[in-house]
């Protein structure tokens, strides 16, 4: 079974085999011998087989969970790879294994993990079926042999499998990481792909190779190639990354970065507190967060933006009253928005023969969307088809304060900002902007804040530990709220006048956008982020 996911109670599997080229990629990374004893745990259709074969291994086991696949091989055992008994070692364990969350599996599997021996020793239910087929192939290794997988990114920063790579980093060294972001290795699967060899032995190697590909088109065996040979093209990345260490987070970023996040979560560490570098373990965060000092919501949801956008024509005295002024994501830019965008909005329980007397122009104007607003989401009430369709956060947009907006998705293939921009106090978010504003007691100015969320490093603290799918970095309520912070010490007057000078600089900057000044703030932050609290 190659890279499934259950389906439903009907015992179906989701099935997405490994493209031919892909495959001859991944045996090309194999550093073996004909003769070397070779376990494919999971073979599906059995495309690595023909290529193995048909490269001259013959020394090949496999397994297959389902039956009616991979029958043209004598030598496959049509059982589940978990549970199976095997008294040999192998030199090369190669595939692509099933990745299926706990809640997905079906009772038959669940069964079979809980009496697992493997399982119960390193994981539990919110642990992946991926994690025992990695887990498992590394124990039948020989000294030295190599596991080739191709599979999700997740598992490589998530809390619930540190114990999975703590164990990896204990027996062995990954050798090679070729990372797929948005390139559609499989059909129908938007998932973040890695291909990693590991080599499972007593010594290390100081490095992993990593290469990155960035584009969203098919794979080609070109393509792969040139990855493989480190040879420079578009949307091509390489990275020489530090061997994984146990208790932290898998980040394929630079170690100058990696090296700059660790000092950023310092800078940001809680007064009168110990650093700990273990991410994973069930405690207390150790630093101060954006959550801790910002309230964040999302935007209204109006169902269909057209609709309500005021488009110029005439509008009686009622009609001027009843909008709002909304920023658009695409009007953002770092620090400021280019544009505001009237919005009509009327939230007065108003019967439609009420509607149309009192909003004459909106009520002929919203006739040629009403059959498309009629079928948005009820929200589990009912919305007549002038209204918005969900106010949410609707008392905290509303303050007079200032407020910080960004996109809700943001795109980082072509860039290396955030767009985080202040906003005046009385201007709305709509569903594709998500806002933040200080909380009262927040001595910290809303301009440092927003300086703050522009820096380089805020970014790539996002782009390795946030949500990010794809290219696509998700700017909600969790994701901000958990950004690391550096609070002021206002006992310490260093500390005051670069936040004050901090805040200056960007109050002048928003008056007249002379980029020189950003040059000055960032090296504010440097001055800041090295100060001890």
């Amino acid at each position: 079974m190659e890279l499934a996911v259950r389906q439903n109670k009907k015992n179906k599997f989701g099935q997405y085999f490994t493209p031919k080229v892909v495959a001859e990629f991944m045996i090309g990374l194999a550093d073996i011998s004909t003769n070397s004893k070779i376990l494919e745990p999971c073979c599906g259709e059995g495309i690595f087989l023909k290529i193995l074969q048909k490269n001259g291994y013959k020394n090949l086991t496999a397994f297959e969970i389902d039956k009616e696949l991979a029958t043209d091989f004598p030598f496959v055992r049509y059982e589940s790879f978990i549970s199976a008994m095997l008294d040999e070692k192998f030199d090369l364990i190669i595939g692509n294994p099933p990745y299926i969350r706990w809640k997905n599996l079906e009772d038959d599997l669940k069964r079979e993990l809980t009496t697992n021996p493997i399982w119960n020793k390193y994981f539990n239910s919110l642990c992946d079926y991926l994690y025992i087929f990695i887990l498992k192939s590394i124990e039948l290794l020989n000294e030295n042999g190599q596991l080739i997988f191709i599979c999700p990114e997740y598992w490589m920063n998530t809390t619930n499998s540190i114990v999975l790579r703590n164990y990896m980093v204990q027996h062995g060294y990954f050798e090679q990481i070729y990372h797929f972001n948005e390139t559609p290795v499989f059909d129908k699967v938007t998932v973040s792909i890695v291909v990693f060899k590991f080599i499972k032995s007593n010594k290390k190697i100081n490095k992993i190779k990593v290469a990155k590909f960035y584009a969203n088109q098919k794979l080609t065996s070109e393509t792969l190639e040139n990855l493989r040979h480190n040879i420079p093209f578009k949307d091509a990345e390489y990275l020489q990354v530090s061997q994984f260490k146990t208790n932290e987070r898998w980040l394929l970023q630079s170690d100058k970065i990696r090296e700059e996040l660790q000092l950023l979560e310092i800078a940001c560490q809680k007064q009168k507190s110990v650093l700990s570098l273990s991410f994973f373990e069930e405690k207390t965060v150790e630093y101060d967060t954006v959550g801790e000092v910002c309230d964040i919501g999302n935007g209204l949801v109006s169902g269909l933006d057209k609709a309500f956008q005021v488009n110029g024509y005439e509008l009686n005295n009622a009609e001027n009253l009843a909008t709002i002024n909304v920023v658009k994501a695409k009007d953002l830019v770092p620090y400021f928005s280019e544009h505001i965008t009237r919005y009509i909005f009327i939230n007065d329980n108003l019967e439609e023969s009420e509607f149309q007397q009192m909003y004459p122009n909106y009520y002929l104007h919203f006739q040629k969307y009403k059959a498309d607003l009629e079928k948005r989401y009820q929200y589990n009430r009912k919305i007549n088809y002038w209204e918005w369709a969900f106010l949410r956060n609707f008392n905290l947009f509303n303050k007079n304060d200032k407020r910080i907006f960004v996109p809700c998705k943001e795109r980082v293939s072509n860039k290396d900002y955030f767009r985080f921009a202040l906003i005046e106090g009385g201007i709305f978010p709509t569903q594709d902007v998500t806002a933040i504003f200080r909380k009262p007691e927040t001595k910290e100015s809303i301009e440092y804040v927003l300086a703050y969320l522009n820096q380089k490093i805020i970014f790539n603290w996002l782009k390795s530990n946030g949500i990010v799918k794809g290219n696509i970095v998700e700017f909600s309520e969790k994701p901000i709220a958990s950004i690391p912070f550096r609070k002021i010490n206002w006992n310490n007057n260093n500390e005051v006048v670069l936040h004050n000078s901090i805040t200056d600089l960007t109050q002048q900057f928003l008056v007249n956008k002379d980029k020189e000044l950003l040059v000055k703030i960032t090296i504010l932050f440097d001055q800041l982020f090295e100060t001890q609290q």
